[in-house]
């Protein structure tokens, strides 16, 4: 019996007594939830319902509890209703009733977990956006496994959303990176606030291979071809890697088209037309103190060319007429000065920002080898880059340790752990929690058991229980994780779900040894079996992360 249906019945519970005491119909919840007791000695859920609806109703809390109780005894799969403390109702189900879960989710398969939480909203989901003028390095790399992440648990929630990229391709960066390239390619020192690394000299000389005719190029004109050729194979790059790293964007949108295209100059029309833009000194400034920002902000140079912010405030108003309700920035920790920014732009185009922006921040990241922190890379120069981490863990531990973490919190990788196979490495816990039930599956089929029809009502041991119980919270772990934008609780629920399980196993022998016969039990364990696998491949999916057959 899932949480839903419980959650239901309570509901069905409550109507009757309503009509049964004559009470006020205006007080009758529309929803209502429940929740896992943590201690399942009071039972298989509990409501506070009655102490919720007491007030309203003016009526004793216990007593309110008493008659929901009563009716809700009555329903099917419920076993019993107790009324606890000031008015708790905590619920046991049948054994066939808690059982039956595992034919539900065997039967859902890969839905199960999905719901409509999230239902009717379009996110636009912008992360990493590195600039086109180096690797993807380890900041970026929390950002390529979290917003992946958090993309297919809001899609799992039911959200339309678009993974966007940025790419910063206007700007003195890309100047600095051209003069780079051309220093490289003539065998002369980087200039001052150029680019530094093996990647530099390595580009500027796979371009004038490609491009002999480069260097012949006059003087403006050759930097000109380098900027762009190396602009194209930079970005062509970081798509390259970040595809390998399983982290795939539905929009790469250059900064140049804002300008190109015209799109700037309506979002500058539209932010005029609310009001709050002015002109002081030549310059064109936008009044974003008035919404929670230290200063104002120009948008204009007295030049004529738009600022970085500018072109920030341009962006976030081209999003909200592509359709998105709500916008989503994922920042580095350097970028805690943006969160008032962003707010005070929706602010000023006439948005809400509470229900329009949300901005993200993620704390750094080590690298832990030997016991020692790594923080350089040959090729890059001074950072360690997402290849870097591909090569040294692999994508599946990367992409699952990346994730486990708050974003909030900083946070290791160590290579040294990761790379084991033990249980001590939480990617290698949990897949190795499929692969053994994999490797079940395929015995019963070589032993000819099939898991048949499933008598629920043998499920219902204490392990076996707790295990059901875990499977039905997958769905709440997967909204809570959308809701609060902490894609962490996926992992940390399939780490749970792998020890309640080897508990489950070790405990409770799922096929018959040598001559026996198989039992109906054996085959209410196959079911069960089947089911744990459907959510462990399923949270996985969500992370990114293979589910291996075999380990």
């Amino acid at each position: 019996m899932t949480p839903e249906a419980v959650s239901a019945a309570v509901l069905d519970a409550v109507r009757a007594t309503f009509a049964a005491h004559g009470l006020d119909t205006s007080a009758l919840p529309e929803t209502t939830t429940v929740e896992r007791p943590r201690n399942r000695d009071h039972g298989d859920y509990a409501t506070t319902i009655a102490l919720q609806l007491a007030k309203k109703l003016g009526a004793k809390p216990r007593d309110l509890a008493t008659w929901i109780g009563e009716q809700l005894a009555q329903a099917a799969g419920i076993a019993s209703a107790e009324v606890a403390g000031p008015g708790f109702l905590n619920i046991r189900l049948e054994a066939a009733a808690a059982g039956e879960l595992a034919r539900t989710i065997v039967a859902a398969g890969a839905a199960y977990g999905r719901g409509e939480l999230l239902k009717g909203s379009r996110i636009n989901l912008e992360f990493v956006s590195a600039n086109p003028t180096g690797p993807v390095h380890l900041g970026h790399t929390r950002w390529a496994a979290v917003g992946d992440v958090l993309a297919r648990v809001f899609e799992a929630a039911g959200a339309e959303v678009a993974r966007e990229f940025y790419i910063n391709d206007r700007g003195n960066q890309l100047q600095n990176f051209a003069l780079s390239l051309v220093a490289g390619a003539l065998g002369e020192p980087v200039p001052e606030n150029g680019y530094k690394g093996e990647y530099v000299t390595d580009l500027a000389n796979a371009i004038v291979k490609d491009r002999p005719d480069i260097m012949a190029l006059p003087e403006d004109e050759r930097l000109t071809a380098f900027r762009e050729e190396g602009y194209q194979r930079q970005l062509d790059e970081q798509k390259a890697v970040l595809a390998e790293f399983r982290t795939n964007f539905d929009v790469w949108f250059s900064e140049r088209s804002l300008h190109s295209s015209g799109a700037i100059d309506e979002a500058m029309a539209k932010l005029r037309g609310q009001g709050h833009v002015y002109e002081k000194e030549g310059a064109v400034w936008m009044r974003t103190s008035d919404f929670g920002d230290d200063k104002d902000r120009p948008l204009i140079k007295s030049d004529g060319e738009y600022t970085y912010f500018g072109s920030d405030a341009a962006y976030y108003v081209n999003k909200r007429s592509r359709g998105f309700d709500r916008c989503l920035y994922l920042l580095g920790a350097d970028h805690h000065g943006y969160i008032n920014r962003i707010k005070a732009i929706a602010s000023c185009a006439g948005d809400n920002p509470d229900e329009s922006v949300d901005v993200l921040i993620g704390q750094l990241v080590k690298v832990i080898q030997n016991g020692a922190e790594m923080k350089l890379s040959k090729r890059a120069g001074t950072i360690i880059t997402l290849r870097d981490v591909i090569d040294l863990v692999g994508v599946d531990a990367a992409r699952y340790q990346l994730t486990r973490f708050s974003t909030d919190s900083s946070m290791v990788l160590d290579v040294d752990l990761l790379t084991k196979k033990t249980n001590d490495n939480p990617v290698f816990y949990v897949q190795y929690a499929y692969a053994r039930i994999s490797s079940v599956l395929r015995n019963a089929a070589d032993l000819g058991v099939d898991r048949g029809e499933l008598d629920p009502s043998l499920l219902s041991e204490e392990k076996t229980n707790a295990l059901l119980g875990a499977l039905a919270e997958y769905p709440a772990v997967i909204a809570t994780a959308a809701e609060l934008r902490e894609p962490h609780r996926i992992a940390r629920y399939l780490e749970s779900l792998a020890g309640l399980y080897h508990r489950f196993y070790d405990s409770h022998r799922v096929l018959p040894q040598g001559d026996e016969e198989a039992t109906d039990t054996n085959r209410a364990r196959l079911w069960l079996c089947e089911a744990t696998r459907t959510v462990l491949a399923n949270g996985l999916g969500l992370l990114g992360v293979t589910a291996p057959e075999r380990m």
